[in-house]
């Protein structure tokens, strides 16, 4: 089992940064890889960017590359989301996910554990 906790969401205006910390516990390590996704109001989770278990390879949705960066720290079991340039449609809750392989996809459906999810709002 593995369990996910996100924190660092809020409020900022566009042009703003922000940074996720998805902090693992149990049965982690460089076995899973991880994920974050996001889910605005009426609208299905998507993909934002994901991490392998080794944290060699990364990918990203294409409407946030060049702004958002993930990485994990193996030692402290966290993984990060740093966003920048923020715009009003990067308003959503986002979720941490972990997925039991060293290979990271952007298919929610392949994520085994999730975390509760942070509010993330930006204003215009």
């Amino acid at each position: 089992q593995v369990q996910l906790v996100e924190s660092g969401g809020g409020l900022v205006q566009a042009g703003g940064s922000l940074r996720l910390s998805c902090a693992a516990s149990g049965r982690t390590g460089s076995m899973y890889a991880m994920g974050w996704f996001r889910q605005a109001p009426g609208k299905e989770r998507e993909f934002v960017a994901a991490i392998s278990g080794n944290g060699y390879s990364t990918s990203y949705a294409d409407s946030v590359k060049g702004r958002f960066t993930v990485s994990r720290d193996k030692v402290k079991n966290t993984v990060d989301l740093h966003m920048n340039s923020l715009k009003p449609e990067d308003t959503a809750v986002y979720y941490c996910a972990a997925r039991p392989s060293l290979i990271a996809t952007m298919n929610r459906y392949e994520y085994a554990y999730w975390g509760q999810g942070t509010q993330v709002t930006v204003s215009s």
